[in-house]
């Protein structure tokens, strides 16, 4: 059975509990505890007035670490694919966890999950990076209706190392990180070594994800992850919201679901939802700020210059609205049209969730 991986200075360090019996949860809380400690023995003193806050909990019993700076608080599951379980502003939830952590260790995303080395789908089980070709027929791994592999390999999967976290006055963070050389059946789909560091950062009314890929092997990587948060306005039916987007490229996608290469300029705009639903994908130019809003409610994402690309995702019927950031279009991958990402060097991006 697959656990979560600590800093070795960590498991070494615990001390002994004697015969209480050591659960999952109960070392988990240990090792956050430990690392707590070990942040807050850096600085001078405590402060009295901190309002940032890292503590341990469990949803749905499975370990979550639970980040807290005043109004706001950002909950992950890392023995679940590091995935966010619940994002809540002034009691109120702007995530949408449908179908909870066994969800998402099934392989469905849902909360707010990583999708890599891949993002969205690829046209085929093969594809090719410079001289190397991947097939990807008998890996194990999540495909759409159309047996098209989708999503990557990391939603709902185990090995992620707690780094740090650290809770001080106005903030409350964690990283985590994934040696994807260590992985036999991430590197038999993506025979690329790389790891992945996540920093959560959590401040009042603020979220920001940060993701940075290292080269860790002899070959360069591509990349082409992304993240798909299943957003929602609490106390606002789906249809009330309005949808505010930059200005953008739509990439005109056939009935696969893949680019056909076309694309389509659409002027900024600020839409109500009503019954509309969304499966688009963009090609974002310089201004990168998406927008929910209903009445006081309001939910901002602002992406970095690293994701360049994003997909708006809200089926008929469902209560979330998706608005994924990414790093390469749609099926890049097979298209050969990712960056790369040199033998020794990262590629960091950043997203910023503001919440009212």
């Amino acid at each position: 059975m697959h656990r979560l991986r600590f800093l070795r200075r960590l498991s070494t360090s615990a001390s002994p509990l004697g015969a209480r019996p050591i659960t999952r949860t109960s070392y988990f809380r240990r090792c956050v505890s430990n690392l707590v400690a070990t942040t807050r023995s850096r600085r001078v003193a405590a402060d009295a007035s901190v309002d940032g806050s890292v503590h341990v909990s469990t949803i749905d019993g499975v370990a979550a670490v639970i980040l807290e700076a005043g109004p706001t608080v950002f909950s992950v599951l890392p023995e679940v694919g590091l995935v966010g379980a619940s994002l809540t502003h002034k009691g109120r939830q702007y995530l949408d966890f449908h179908g909870g952590p066994e969800n998402a260790r099934a392989g469905h995303t849902t909360g707010l999950p990583l999708l890599a080395p891949w993002a969205n789908r690829l046209a085929s089980s093969s594809y090719r990076v410079g001289s190397h070709t991947v097939d990807l027929s008998d890996v194990p791994l999540h495909r759409d209706g159309n047996g098209l592999p989708i999503h990557g390999m990391l939603v709902g999967r185990p090995g992620w190392e707690l780094v740090s976290v650290k809770g001080q006055p106005g903030s409350a963070s964690m990283v985590a990180k994934f040696d994807a050389g260590a992985d036999e059946t991430v590197m038999a789909a993506f025979p690329f070594p790389h790891e992945l560091t996540i920093g959560f950062t959590v401040t009042p009314g603020r979220l920001m994800v940060s993701t940075t890929l290292t080269a860790t092997g002899k070959r360069s990587v591509p990349v082409s992850f992304g993240w798909h948060p299943y957003f929602r306005l609490p106390e606002v039916e789906r249809g009330r919201i309005r949808l505010g987007a930059p200005a953008r490229h739509r990439l005109v996608l056939d009935e696969m679901g893949l680019p056909t290469g076309e694309e389509v300029f659409e002027p900024a705009s600020i839409v109500r939802i009503g019954d509309r639903s969304f499966d688009d994908a963009y090609r974002l130019g310089s201004d990168r700020q998406l927008l929910l809003a209903s009445g006081r409610r309001r939910l901002t994402v602002v992406f970095d210059r690293k994701y360049s690309y994003a997909q708006f995702y809200a089926p008929p019927g469902a209560d979330f609205i998706a608005l994924e950031p990414m790093t390469a279009p749609t099926n890049a991958l097979c298209q050969g049209t990712t960056p790369m990402v040199s033998p020794g060097e990262r590629f960091t991006a950043r997203f910023v969730v503001s919440l009212t």
